[in-house]
């Protein structure tokens, strides 16, 4: 497997990821990035940190000014930025203890969607309770 070529697809990079890799190949600090795109700094960190994700007129500025297509910030399929340059080969148990990292992520992420949808459905069931 090579991989310069899969190193931003969806099963190994997420959103986050491609947005800070392409902010780093556009030679931009998160500051100026947020500062260009007209949002508070937290908020593209959090966006780099995959705790929330811009609504689409943001995600097609920073595209434009990424110089990347928003299918790829978005899934990396498209034009978007090479693989960063690695001092050295990672071993197999280094990329196997990667992938299951981004997994674990992945997985954890969803949990946390999990549990917004469950504390919002208590938030009505209690809502009604009180109501009737």
């Amino acid at each position: 497997m090579d991989d310069t070529h899969d190193w931003y697809s969806p099963e190994a990079s997420t959103f986050g990821d491609r947005v800070a890799g392409a902010r780093e190949q556009a030679g931009m600090t998160q500051k100026q990035l947020a500062k260009r795109l007209g949002v508070r700094l937290a908020t593209l960190k959090s966006w780099e940190e995959d705790l929330s994700e811009p609504r689409a007129n943001r995600l097609s500025i920073m595209a434009g000014l990424l110089n990347v297509s928003m299918m790829w910030l978005m899934n990396g399929e498209g034009e978007g930025v090479e693989a960063p340059f690695e001092a050295a080969p990672m071993s197999d148990n280094m990329r196997d203890l990667l992938t299951e990292m981004r997994d674990l992520r992945t997985d954890l992420l969803r949990r946390a969607e999990q549990v917004g949808r469950l504390e919002k459905r208590l938030r009505t069931a209690l809502q009604e309770s009180s109501d009737g």
